[in-house]
């Protein structure tokens, strides 16, 4: 594939090793040549790094297997999955899950991208359901402006929710912006 292909989720192979292109721009500057600026995170390093491509040059892009897998458990090893094809169990290391892990629950189902049979890249849905552990009682004359609190969920994520969302609540949370989305 050429450089102008490349998009935001697309998993390449640069430099002998995978990496998913977590930003991109196009940029076309006056009477000089086109090129692509993209950043880019390793799925084995974690690395993030930035790169300039011709419009044109030809960057090879890696062919992922997603798999339905399931949420066991998060321990010093590492995030344990299970394969629901075939019950094998694997574990991917806080690097590869980063910040997913804020909306991961136990016995959660998720699809999990493998290259060459080897589990890379968790993908997660947009929104998912998650329960207010902590949230501070609201105070009358809090109302002044922006009637939302800060609040803790069951994964220790923080999001600022509204008012009246107490203890125990559930609620929707966008997993690209980490904001409040609604009750569940």
């Amino acid at each position: 594939m050429q450089a102008n292909d490349l998009r935001k989720g697309t998993t390449v192979f640069y430099q002998n090793e995978l990496f998913v292109v977590i930003d991109f721009r196009h940029y076309t500057p006056g009477n000089k040549r086109a090129f692509v600026q993209a950043t880019m995170k390793g799925l084995k390093s974690g690395k993030m790094i930035q790169n300039k491509f011709s419009s044109t040059d030809n960057i090879e892009r890696a062919i992922l297997d997603p798999k339905p897998c399931q949420f066991l458990y998060a321990d010093e090893q590492g995030f344990h999955f299970m394969d629901m094809e075939n019950y094998n169990n694997f574990a991917l290391n806080a690097e590869i899950i980063g910040d997913i892990k804020y909306y991961l629950k136990e016995s959660m189902e998720i699809k999990i991208d493998f290259y060459e049979g080897n589990p890379v890249l968790p993908e997660i849905p947009k929104v998912v359901t998650l329960k207010i552990t902590e949230a501070p009682p609201w105070i009358k004359g809090d109302s002044v402006s922006n009637n939302m609190k800060p609040a803790v969920c069951e994964t220790g994520l923080k999001v600022q929710v509204p008012i009246f969302i107490d203890e125990g609540t559930e609620i929707k949370v966008n997993t690209d912006t980490g904001e409040y989305a609604g009750r569940a």
